[in-house]
């Protein structure tokens, strides 16, 4: 832990009120946005055959519906990114949501394909920026000490928020009480309840700095940042230069690696197996496909709360690299074993998606900490366009893999995947936990990290 936190960084129950019902009201607002992101993806899996059936989709257009939100995300992330660096988190928080709304919105009406694939897609770029802002907002104003907690319930929002769309359209689907438009459209109502309460949030005071508004900045932070955080901010040197081309400069390029290929082969699996759950686990002999995918993302909200009540007590690298590695093994298990028994498969998809939910939290922690104020937005979009791609792309490839090459290549695939994002975490996966952010996104002190931190893992 940094000398300078364990001496003065507190507690959240510690923290002055105003302090901590504010830290706490900005960390529900953001795990909403979330939330929201998981349920508009969670939902498409459950009513696909429905929307299949009525819309008679070929393969091609299952594919793009599935991965349109996910596509739009890879657009988003970025400029979202962008915008919050150039313009600021605080106008940002509340344009993203309020285009996803419009979306959500849309959703009731749609009645054709390429329809549902445009306000996917609409959304998801509201999503991808919400991905940008919120993260690096949160990151900014947390307590050094808890910064890694509080990102974490992030994912927590969004595995809540896609079990939740899966269970509701499930349950839905099951008594055939509302049809698929419907179903989709229900993201509507927690869109409403977070937008109203995201208007007023103020602006982040790192922020604030790096475009040399000093005196903003220390005004905001003495009233809502900890005293230890409030000290680092008022040694943050003049604006630095931000943009893109900054996170592939010597400083910066292994973190960008590290974040893009730690997300892109995390999520890939997950995504491609979660959209259609039901449809692999019927592949795979179970006549009950729909029960055993919710049994699936019941099991992936405990890995996100294991993540939650762990990472400040055992640090980042122990909650990325083992449970990664376990998720991997589970899945060359199922390629190459499926076929032995339902209840074997049945038990590897469960670990697996609980390790991977462990190692998949981090990915809500580490792109806001590695990457300075000034490019902390871009950083952070880049990263989650990165791992869209890989996200849509196996969304989109998985019923045709399922279809032509069979079960035992496609998990083939998948573990591949796993395999190569592991290795790269345990090499380049750093140790920040405890660190105030100008700690954390200094080259030099996280390439030192990052060595003592594999040499450790070595022993």
């Amino acid at each position: 832990m940094s000398k300078h936190t364990s001496a003065s960084s507190s507690s959240l129950r510690a923290m002055p009120e105003q302090q901590r019902r504010f830290i706490i009201k900005l960390t529900a607002l953001i795990s909403g946005g979330m939330l929201i992101d998981g349920f508009i993806l969670g939902a498409i899996g459950i009513v696909m055959p429905a929307i299949t059936k009525d819309l008679e989709l070929s393969l091609v257009w299952q594919g793009l519906i599935g991965a349109s939100a996910l596509i739009g995300i890879f657009i988003g992330g970025p400029l979202g990114g962008y915008l919050a660096d150039k313009i600021g988190r605080k106008p940002m928080f509340t344009i993203d949501l309020a285009i996803f709304l419009i979306g959500s919105v849309l959703q009731f009406f749609v009645t054709e394909g390429w329809q549902l694939f445009a306000v996917r897609l609409l959304m998801g770029v509201a999503i991808g920026a919400d991905y940008s802002i919120g993260w690096p907002l949160l990151a900014e104003f947390a307590p050094a000490r808890i910064r890694g907690k509080l990102l974490c319930i992030q994912e927590v929002g969004w595995y809540v928020g896609y079990l939740a769309s899966y269970a509701i359209g499930w349950v839905l689907t099951v008594s055939d009480s509302a049809n698929w438009n419907v179903i989709l459209g229900l993201s509507t109502i927690p869109t409403v309840i977070v937008f109203l309460a995201r208007l007023g949030t103020p602006e982040s005071p790192r922020w604030l700095m790096s475009k040399g508004r000093r005196e903003e900045a220390l005004a905001l932070a003495e009233q809502y940042m900890d005293p230890a955080d409030r000290a680092d901010l008022g040694q943050q040197t003049e604006p630095a230069q931000g943009g893109f081309k900054r996170l592939f400069s010597p400083e910066y390029r292994k973190a960008t690696i590290f974040v893009s290929v730690f997300w892109i082969c995390n999520v890939t699996p997950y995504f491609a197996i979660g959209t259609f759950v039901p449809v692999v686990l019927e592949h795979l002999g179970l006549e009950d496909g729909l029960t055993g995918g919710l049994a699936i993302n019941a099991i992936a909200v405990l890995g996100t709360l294991i993540a939650v009540a762990f990472i400040e007590k055992v640090g980042r690298r122990m909650l990325a690299v083992p449970p990664y590695g376990i998720a991997t093994l589970a899945l060359f298990i199922v390629a190459f074993f499926y076929h032995a028994s339902p209840v074997v498969t049945v038990a590897c998809f469960l670990v697996f998606a609980l390790a991977n939910a462990i190692s998949t939290t981090l990915t809500g922690v580490y792109p806001g900490e590695v990457f300075p104020t000034e490019i902390r937005g871009v950083g952070v979009g880049f990263a989650t366009a990165a791992s869209r791609i890989g996200a849509a792309g196996g969304t989109f490839l998985l019923p045709m893999a399922m279809d032509g090459l069979g079960i035992t290549a496609t998990m083939l695939i998948a573990a591949v995947i796993s395999l190569i994002g592991w290795v790269v975490t345990w090499m380049l996966a750093p140790e920040t936990k405890g660190k105030l952010l100008s700690e954390t996104s200094a080259p030099g002190v996280r390439s030192q990290r990052v060595g003592e931190a594999v040499l450790q893992s070595n022993h």
